[in-house]
């Protein structure tokens, strides 16, 4: 297929899928793949979800898009429903992760303004992603993705992942800090899990300072990791949480959610989006919460992660080449000691899909939806990926 017309901003692999039903893809020459990414833990529901299909059809029906000029209740009833099992008070609806980050950022900068601070400075890490507007690039710890976009956007310091003593340092230095932005679990940094009390930590140092905990659960948050979002595993409530990816599962939308103090900065004319939030998006929304409220996806996902650990574990035990393999709920990585990119195309040949990140990670991010065989089958066919690539270098 000619890309010509398309502007070359990623390598593809080279397979072209036509349909999709649960964990399962068809290319255009009729082969079945494993879908163990879920489009980069966006399909969580799997692919052509029941419910999510009928809600789709159903609201392309009736109306698709008006203004956000105009009362829109489909998005009231989200913002209700997810402010609710977030603990939060108040919703901004936007179209992607990268925006919902962009919306978090912007909100710490008129909080730390409306608190006389001139130059409202935020904390990030090391190893970060948090999207690839100008502003989010800027708070990504990732020199690459940055390279060639500068001048970057002032106003970030930059920590080591999963160190409060650092934090604490820059605090005693720098009186600008308004706020610390960080992701419970790092994906695109090769699903770096902190030690555990790390997110209590921030709460507190931010409690101390009166700065705002901003935590990006775009790709953690909606069962995941084992809880409606990773930072329930220690009992933290932010003051801002972000999502995207499974929110729509496949439909695009985000959303930045605050509360207390952080829930009144936004007034009218400070932020907006025309598409953010429109009846189609949010009824797509509904139906993904609707699924996962039935009660089963958050031990489910807690269950399947540990039998994928465990299976990973048992069939690469011993092989040389293979540093670690962690993860909580469906966010796994298989970590080796070279980098392995190549990984994808191999275990597209076996059926499988992928993700390769952080240059040495495997990462699994596979459907919510996931059967106990088909999980079998992804250790099985995985594993011996892994080895026969292991064993040609």
């Amino acid at each position: 297929m000619s890309s010509q017309y398309q502007m070359p901003f990623i390598t593809r692999l080279p397979v072209a899928f036509v349909r999709g039903e649960g964990v399962w893809l068809w290319d255009d020459k009729g082969n079945k793949y494993l879908d163990a990414l879920a489009g980069v833990a966006v399909c969580g529901l799997g692919h052509a979800h029941p419910a999510v299909t009928a809600a789709v059809c159903d609201q392309a029906g009736k109306l698709i898009h008006t203004s956000n000029w105009y009362d829109i209740p489909l998005q009231e009833a989200l913002a209700e429903r997810i402010c609710r099992l977030a603990s939060m008070d108040s919703a901004f609806f936007c179209n992607s992760g990268a925006e919902a980050n962009e919306a978090a950022i912007k909100l710490a900068r008129l909080y730390g303004h409306n608190r006389k601070v001139v130059n409202p400075a935020i904390i990030v890490t090391e190893g970060s992603f948090h999207g690839r507007t100008l502003a989010t690039l800027s708070a990504t710890g990732n020199r690459k993705i940055q390279a060639g976009f500068e001048p970057l956007v002032q106003g970030f310091y930059r920590v080591p992942y999963n160190d409060l003593a650092s934090i604490r340092q820059v605090a005693d230095h720098h009186a600008e800090v308004v706020a610390i932005l960080v992701e419970p679990i790092e994906g695109e940094g090769g699903i770096a899990i902190p030690d555990p009390g790390y997110l209590k930590g921030l709460r507190k140092i931010c409690d101390e300072r009166g700065w705002l905990l901003l935590l990006d659960e775009i790709q953690t948050g909606l069962c995941r990791t084992g809880k409606w979002f990773a930072c329930q595993h220690e009992g933290v409530v932010p003051d801002v949480l972000t999502l995207a990816k499974g929110l729509g599962n496949g439909v695009p939308i985000g959303a930045c959610l605050a509360r207390g103090a952080a829930a009144a900065v936004f007034q009218p004319g400070s932020h907006g989006s025309t598409f953010g939030g429109n009846p189609l998006a949010c009824r797509a929304a509904l139906a993904v919460l609707e699924v996962l409220e039935t009660g089963k996806y958050e031990r489910r996902a807690e269950q399947l992660g540990e039998r994928l650990r465990d299976g990973f574990k048992q069939r690469l035990a011993g092989v040389a080449g293979v540093r670690d393999i962690r993860g909580m709920g469906l966010m796994l990585a298989l970590e080796l000691d070279r980098p392995c990119k190549e990984l994808m195309t191999d275990a597209l040949a076996r059926g499988l899909l992928i993700n390769v990140t952080a240059e040495k990670v495997v990462r699994l991010l596979p459907p919510l939806i996931l059967s106990d065989d088909e999980a079998e089958r992804l250790v099985r066919d995985l594993s011996e990926v892994v080895r026969a690539f292991l064993e040609k270098k």
